[in-house]
Formats: structure tokens, sequence, C-alpha cells
């Protein structure tokens, strides 16, 4: 009887938390619960939630408009904005105003969102009317209908507020969802060409216009500046766009409309070219998508040839002919694809598939090569990153050793120690130094351990310290005394609020897994204001390596709020003998100390599984001695590494990794002369940002003072 007893008083303590819940999450947005509480009163007193409002006779006395304003009623853009014209728009506008209004108010609060929401609807209602009076005497089709034209909702209102809170967003967000609320206002005006269309423009103006101002202050944490699109968001919007139009033209061979260009839909004479359009744009769109220059090609001579039409058309002045206005509207789009290629053709230099497929093959080739090697003869710390991809490959005479480099303003940047027999790093060392000579390109080595270093200083070479290489022994571990406090308080807390700790094969995990590291990684570019790093800093790419060992943190729900990847640290004969951490990454709104949870976490695992030792690696141009006075290039890099530390946060990185009270091995950079320093310089810094433009490069160079 008892456990019966529980069923009924369980579920009837669950449905009252859920009510407590409700009530509490309403009570966060004061503002937005009223006016759809308002809505629907209004619409049931007046019938009009189920009676469209053009049916009841007061409607003129209500509705908002030019008719309205130029016959005095001035009430009528607070009326009109309370209720909606039929009982299906009811369903849109309290929709779209309790999710945009509603998410405004809980970023923003209570009285800058109703100021934003009313101040919105008001500007909206007003310079719909301005508009028409200006283009009343040009005999324009489009406008003497809206002359006539009557409107109500708050939709509005509730675009000016999206609008203005998407610059309190983090990129990549901020960007795609001010992309489609113009596509969707500029593609509504301009195919529909209703009087709420032009309404929703100038609202969606207004919010993007002045977004910033509006929000205040709350911007300053998450808008420091603006990130320039990555290839990828290049490839989608470009993409996205394409099939916009497809589709676009495509409805409207079924459906009519009425725009401002003129009537839309069932235009006999635009079938064939609606149709080569869609069949075009499906044919290309998936290469596209991929980046491949070809359908970038195919994608600017589809639009330049509609544009071109369009132009052709609307000088001609053929504005009575079947199909103008579906030509000249739909050029209108091309032209804002053609801006989107044109502005973005950096990111459409994918190679072809069969010129890839040569390219893999030969750097699989190289890669396979550099794992054998590695499995033979062991690696350093480092040594794992020669297998990533976009690294170039020497490979000595013998070829028993190969050196990983990159390329960049003419010097061959070789990544840590030389790969193979470790009595042969000096002659790998000397042969690599001979090709950049043949080939006129200036060599260095970076991150290399001192053993390398001395050999390069066998052939004249000098050297300076750069970074140190963070190494905790595991062996004699134990999280225990003072210094060890901060990491078992975020074990013992991790434990209170349910976090585990998973160590995965990235590759192997489910689908939703992998999306939430993928969302958590782009959150964490995202915040950066600057491209993704590279070189010595790999992503979630790299990650899926199925070599590689990744750590979650993840609580009772599965939602995961933290992520590290290890790569293997190998001895001869292809055993683990360590590991080196190289992505950590947290969720904002997670668990605050993930990160040592995560770490210590590893390394309690990696310890119990006979690992020697984990490396936390080396931040880049941050060191763990400072005191000496260091020569002039050791402060040339003390200074770029200054420059880079408000956005990067290398130095503040190395200080984390103190916690873990690791022991410090020297990581070194060995050049030529003191002559070739300008350009390393240079070429380091295009391969840590090889997407950075020159605006980058200044926003680092402003960025020094904080």
């Amino acid at each position: 009887m008892p456990k019966s007893a529980d069923v009924p008083t369980r579920a009837i303590r669950t449905r009252s938390r859920f009510a407590r819940n409700a009530v509490s999450f309403l009570r966060r947005i004061p503002f937005t619960t009223s006016v759809v509480l308002l809505f629907l009163v209004i619409g049931t007193g007046t019938g009009s939630l189920w009676t469209p409002l053009p049916d009841h006779i007061w409607f003129e006395d209500v509705a908002y408009g030019l008719p309205s304003l130029t016959e005095g009623a001035w009430w009528t853009p607070v009326t009109g904005s309370l209720v909606a014209l039929s009982p299906a728009f009811y369903i849109a506008v309290i929709a779209s105003f309790a999710v945009f209004v509603g998410f405004t108010e809980r970023r923003l609060g209570t009285r800058r969102t109703a100021l934003i929401c009313m101040a919105g609807q008001l500007v909206a209602i007003l310079a719909s009317a301005g508009t028409l009076v200006a283009l009343r005497f040009n005999s324009w089709a489009w406008a003497e209908s809206l002359e006539t034209a009557r409107d109500a909702g708050f939709s509005a209102g509730a675009l000016a507020c999206i609008s203005a809170v998407t610059a309190t967003m983090r990129p990549p967000w901020r960007l795609r969802i001010r992309a489609g609320l113009c596509v969707y206002v500029v593609v509504s005006v301009l195919f529909l060409g209703s009087l709420s269309d032009l309404e929703h423009l100038w609202a969606v103006a207004l919010g993007l216009s002045l977004g910033r101002r509006l929000v205040g202050t709350q911007v300053a944490a998450v808008a420091n500046g603006g990130r320039p699109l990555s290839r990828r968001e290049w490839r989608l919007l470009a993409a996205t766009g394409l099939a916009l139009i497809g589709t676009a033209e495509l409805v409207l061979l079924l459906v009519s409309a009425h725009g401002p260009l003129g009537g839309l839909g069932g235009a006999k004479a635009s079938v064939g070219g609606v149709v080569v359009d869609v069949v075009v744009i499906v044919l290309i769109l998936d290469g596209l998508r991929k980046g491949r220059q070809w359908a970038w090609w195919c994608g600017a001579v589809l639009g330049a040839l509609n544009a071109t039409a369009a132009l052709a058309i609307a000088v001609g002045a053929l504005s009575g002919a079947e199909g103008t206005a579906i030509a000249v509207t739909a050029g209108v789009l091309w032209l804002g694809e053609l801006v989107v290629l044109g502005v973005g053709r950096h990111a459409f230099r994918a190679p072809s598939r069969r010129r890839l497929g040569r390219r893999m093959r030969a750097e699989r080739t190289d890669r396979e090569v550099v794992r054998d090697l590695l499995a033979r003869h062991g690696g350093g710390n480092l040594s794992w990153m020669a297998t990533w991809p976009d690294k170039s490959y020497f490979r000595t005479p013998d070829g028993d050793s190969v050196i990983a480099y990159e390329h960049h303003a003419g010097v061959a940047i070789a990544l840590g120690d030389p790969v193979g027999p470790p009595g042969r790093r000096g002659a790998a060392v000397s042969a690599f130094a001979a090709m950049c000579e043949h080939t006129g390109s200036v060599p260095c080595f970076f991150s290399v351990t001192t053993s390398t270093a001395a050999l390069a200083a066998v052939l004249g070479w000098q050297h300076v310290r750069i970074a140190d290489d963070t190494i905790i022994d595991l062996g004699s571990l134990e999280v225990r005394g003072r210094k060890w406090q901060d990491i078992r308080s975020a074990l013992n807390r991790a434990a209170k609020e349910g976090i585990s700790y998973r160590e995965v094969t990235l590759a192997e995990e489910p689908w939703a897994v992998r999306a939430q590291v993928r969302a958590i990684s782009q959150e964490w570019v995202g915040d950066k204001g600057l491209p993704e790093m590279g070189f010595t800093l790999g992503g979630i790419d790299e990650a899926l390596d199925p070599a590689v060992r990744v750590g979650l943190a993840v609580d009772a729900d599965g939602s995961v709020h933290g992520v590290t990847s290890w790569l293997p640290v190998l001895a001869a004969g292809g055993t683990v003998r360590g590991w080196t951490l190289d992505v950590t990454r947290r969720r904002n709104d997670g668990f605050r100390p993930v990160s040592e949870f995560l770490i210590a976490s590893a390394c309690l695992a990696f310890q119990a599984q006979g690992a020697e030792f984990v490396s936390l690696s080396g931040a880049p141009l941050a060191r763990a001695d400072t005191a000496e006075q260091p020569p002039a290039v050791e402060r040339l890099l003390d200074s770029l590494g200054a420059v880079m530390e408000p956005h990067y946060g290398f130095r503040s990185l190395h200080a984390f990794k103190s916690k873990f009270s690791p022991r410090y091995e020297p990581l070194l950079l060995a050049y030529r002369d003191d002559g070739d320093l300008p350009r390393i310089g240079i070429a380091l810094t295009k391969a840590y940002l090889p997407e950075a433009g020159v605006r980058d490069l200044m926003r680092l160079a402003g960025g020094r003072g904080g």
C-alpha cells in the first residue's frame, strides 16, 4: 500500500515542481508575458481570435497604415499592435513575439526590451507610411496598392528586438542569425511586398543598425571586435543563398504574388529560365558547399547571366512583358549572391576530386611513413603533430628520417625534432638545411629539444628559448598537499554535481556527442574574436584521429561540459610511454573548474594504465623562467607574446598549468642567424594564424594594451 500510494504523490510533486518552474520563468519575462496575455484577452473580447479582423465594422478604427494616419487616427499604432489580422495570424504573431521578445528580455532586461520593442514597432509603422508618402507621385503600382492597405500585429516590434539582441550573441551565431534576418526581410519585400513585409524591413534595419547602442554595455563582453568569416561559413553562406534563390524561383512558378517589381508567379515565359537555374543549382550545390573551385565558377557564371538578363530587361523598359517581374526580382537576389561569391572567393579553392585524391594519396603516404617511423624509433612529446594534415614532409635521402614542416613567407618552419633513428638526427638536420638552401627558403626548427638545437649548433646555427614543456611524472603522482588543493576541490565538486570523466575515441562516439564537442569548440573560437590558431595547436579534426585519446566531462543528462585531447608519445617499438595535451575547451555556461577536473582525471587514468608521464605541452611564446634579462631576440619574442596575450591567453594558460606542479623542459627555436629573424617572425604569425588578414593582424597589434 505505501508504495502504491507514493505513485500519485510523486506525480503531484512533479506537476507542482513543473508549475513552480513555469511561474518562475514567466516572472523573469514580465513584459513578454503581459503582452501575450493581453493579445489573448483582447482577441477573445473582440472576437478577432476566431473571426478575421477585416470582417469587423470597427477594423478601420483600430488597424494602422497610411490611411489611418492621414485620417488622424493617431492611436492606431497602439490598438493595431494588440490584435492580428486573422486567427491564423494570431498563432504566428504570438509565437514570434514570445520567442523573439522573450529571448531579448532574458538577455537585456525588461525595461530595455520594452523600449526596443515599442520603439521598433512605432518606427517601422511610421517609416513604412513615410516610404509610401515619398513614392506617392511616382505612379508605382506596388506603392499605390499599399497606400490603401491597413495592417495589425506586433511582429515588427518582435523583429526589432531579435535584430538588436544579435549584438550580444557570440560568433558565429551573430552573423548567421543576422544573415537569416536580412534574407527573410529582403526576400519577403521583393517577392511578396505586403505592408507588413515593408514594416519588417524597417524593423530589422533599425535593430541591426542601432543594435550596439540599443543593447548598451552588455554587448562589450561578447561583441569585442569582429571575427572574419571562416572558409566553411563562406561556403555555407553561398550555398544557402543559392538554394534560397532556386526555391524562391520554383515556388513563384506555382504561387502568384505581387512584389515591388510587378506581378510574380505563373509566368509561362520564365519557365525555361527557372528550370535551367534550378537544374544548375542542384548540380553545383554540393560542390559549392565543399568549396570546389569549379562550382564557384559555375555559380558565378550563372549569377552573372541572370543579373545581366535582369539589367537588360530593366534598361529596355520591358515591364509589360510576361515574366519581367520575376526576372528582375530574381536578378536582385542574384546580385546579392554574386557579392557573396566575390567577397568569399578565397574559400572556394579546394582542388578537384582527382587532384585532391592525388594529393591525399601522397600526403597519406608521407603520414604513414611518419607513423611507421614513430612506431619503430619512438618520438618526442610533439612528434605526433607531424601526422597532422596540411604538413609538408622532407625525407632524408636514406629514407630513415622525416621532418614535418610548413612553408610561409619564404620560410620552411620545421616542427619539433626529426622523426627517425636518434643517431641520424644530425644528418637529418643537415640535409633539411641543404634542401632549403637549394630551394631558396629560410630554414628554422621550431619547438625542438636541446639535443636537436645542439645538433643545429654544429652547423653554426643559434637558438632561443621560446616555451617550456610542462611535464607531470606519473610514477610518483599523488594528489595530496596544499599545492594540489585546487585540483582536489575540482575533483570533489565534480563528484557532488554528478560530473563524470570519460576517456573515449572521439571518432567512435555517437553523433550527438561529437556535435556537442564541435559546438563547444566553435563557441571557444568565437570568443577569441580572431581566427582559430594552427601549427602546434590542434582542434577537433585532429582529435578525431583514432590514436588520440579524448577526455570528456559529462553530467548525468549526457551534456558535455568540457573536452581535452591527448596525443600519444611513442617509445621505440610502438608502445605508448606518455601523452601530450592538445585541445582543452570548456562550455561557457558549464561546470566551472572543468579544465582542472579533466586534466587531473586524465593523469590518474593514464597513471593506472602504466604511462610514464603526461605533457601539458608548451604555451607558445610563454616561459617559466623570465628572471634573467633576455637577449634582443628573446625580447622580440616576448613582445610578440605580449601582443597576442589579450586575445589568446598563452601566458595565462602557462600560469594555469603550474597548478599541477610540473617540471619544465625548454623548447627552442633554432635558426641560422639574426638576419633571418624578421622573416621567421612573419612566417610564425602566418603559421599560427593561416586565415588571418591585415585587419586581424592590426587588431592584434592594437590589443597589446589590453
